[in-house]
């Protein structure tokens, strides 16, 4: 061993695999979110390989690394071949899909802060919207907060999970303030495509830009069947840029997306570049300076192996088993599929047009079938602006590799929900109660780290401090059953639930 080295680099390597043994399988489709599996092993040999030749260079300057440069302009090629831009559509390699979101929400304000001064709006005293339906990303959310502008949330009917056309035709009569519409392709929640070919025009129509969110689904639509891209993507004229993930349905490595703006002058909005300090000039395309390489060569290898035709193969999959299994899930008594999805994801929801005793509790299903050893996610119900609420549901997230582990899926599915069948959802008023008399009555309005923590210890939830060194204290921070947690999430106002969410997850990283 190395005389620089204090530990064995052997023995770190097989904690780290220890540690691993604690994570949710990444293979094998038994995590119906978060991960996309190809189910082709070879892809994932491919993404090593790739990322081991770019370990160490920085992606910061493509005229010093200058594969950076071919790698990124040959995926941002193929990103644009397939969702059919023109010569005028240019785009950039991020992140992820937030980083995309991002730089969308920044390039459409100092679009908009340039349109005002021509204006003469005051752009100062005024805070430009962005229109999105309720199930659009929190990516946007976050967006707003970070560049300053007031995220307008359009309801969508709660059965379809759609919004209406017309509801943004109303709000963008009055266009001086619109910075940007943003639709999704699909809505994450339920896995539905907004109305996009209507409502671009819309925008186009009132002069405001019109952001397509397909980091979700962007690499699987252009090969769904049945389904015209002319209905979503840059063909579109009122379309003006467009997102996608690599690393979802693109089977790359976290982090890579794609970002596409329609004409130059728009992308380069933004750019950020200074030459107003004594070192180096900065020109950064993306929020990040100096970068690893290695999601954007795994991206650049995956894209050029599987061309069109492989990622068309892979889609016939994922479109096969999600057929198959929103065919299963409506054959299960007191469960619905919302709305009718475009994509590889269900949500599924509580079947409310049958009696409460045949009635399945989609959070306590979803728990359920994590016993029988696959997870779901769960989403809590929402209320809308309009009053209108949204319903609890399970969402799965449908992959490659979820075609050859049907049969197993769908019987524990259906195993789960014949168990908890007629268990009502759960009730967390005595909680919240109990909870209230711990701060005097009720609860604060708002909650500073220490109170947040108390409420956490109060509920079982707090990390647990005394934690093994192999271990850590995160062990303790989440209990097998999540419905009474989301109960709990979606009963306090956000003011609450918010801090205390950030609690949960600060505290997990926390030194013991």
């Amino acid at each position: 061993m190395s005389a620089h080295f204090e530990q064995n680099p052997a023995d770190v390597l097989a904690r780290l695999g220890a540690l691993r043994e604690g994570d949710a399988p990444t293979h094998g489709g038994r995590v119906l979110s978060y991960v996309y599996d190809s189910g082709v092993a070879e892809l994932d040999e491919l993404a090593a390989s790739a990322i081991r030749a770019v370990q160490p260079v920085n992606a910061l300057d493509p005229t010093t690394f200058t594969s950076v440069a071919a790698m990124e302009r040959e995926v941002i090629g193929f990103a644009r071949a397939v969702f059919h831009g023109d010569e005028q559509v240019v785009g950039t390699v991020t992140s992820g899909g937030t980083e995309s979101c991002l730089l969308a929400i920044k390039t459409a304000r100092e679009l908009w802060r340039a349109d005002a001064a021509r204006r003469g709006i005051p752009a100062d005293t005024v805070v430009p919207r962005i229109l999105a339906p309720s199930t659009v990303h929190a990516a946007f959310h976050k967006a707003a907060d970070y560049f300053g502008l007031r995220l307008e949330l359009v309801p969508v009917d709660p059965d379809s999970g759609l919004p209406v056309a017309a509801d943004f035709a109303a709000r963008l009569a009055d266009a001086d303030d619109v910075a940007l519409v943003v639709l999704s392709a699909p809505a994450y929640p339920h896995g539905v495509l907004d109305p996009i070919a209507e409502v671009s025009a819309l925008a186009a129509a009132a002069g405001v830009s019109c952001h397509v969110d397909a980091c979700f689904g962007g690499f699987v639509l252009p090969w769904w069947p049945g389904l015209d891209a002319a209905s979503w993507d840059l063909q579109l004229p009122g379309v003006t840029s467009l997102s996608a993930d690599l690393h979802k349905y693109g089977y790359a490595p976290k982090g890579a997306s794609v970002l596409l703006q329609r004409g130059r002058d728009r992308q380069r909005q933004q750019y950020f570049a200074t030459t107003g300090w004594p070192g180096y000039p900065v020109v950064n395309s993306t929020l990040l300076g100096s970068k690893s390489a290695a999601a954007l060569a795994a991206a650049w290898a995956i894209t050029q192996t599987l061309g069109g035709s492989g990622f068309a193969r892979l889609t016939e999959s994922c479109a096969r088993a999600t057929a198959a299994l929103a065919d299963a899930i409506a054959g299960i008594d007191g469960l619905r599929v919302v709305g009718h999805p475009t994509g590889p994801a269900i949500a599924v929801a509580a079947d409310e047009s049958v009696p409460a005793e045949r009635r399945v509790d989609p959070h306590h299903w979803a728990d359920q079938a994590r016993a029988h050893g696959w997870q779901l996610q769960l989403q809590p119900g929402f209320t809308q602006s309009d009053g209108t609420r949204l319903p609890a549901t399970a969402h799965l997230t449908v992959t490659p590799v979820t075609e050859s582990r049907l049969a197993e899926l769908t019987t524990a599915l259906v195993a789960a929900a014949d168990e908890v069948r007629g268990v009502p959802a759960v009730d967390v008023t005595p909680l919240l109660a109990s909870l209230g008399g711990a701060f005097g009555g009720a609860l604060p309005a708002a909650l500073d780290a220490a109170s947040a923590f108390a409420v956490l210890q109060a509920i079982g939830l707090a990390p647990d401090a005394e934690g093994s060194p192999g271990e850590g204290p995160a062990d303790a921070a989440l209990p097998e059953r999540l419905a009474p947690f989301l109960a709990l999430v979606e009963a306090l106002p956000p003011a609450v639930a918010e801090p205390l969410l950030t609690e949960l997850i600060a505290r997990l990283v926390e030194p013991a």
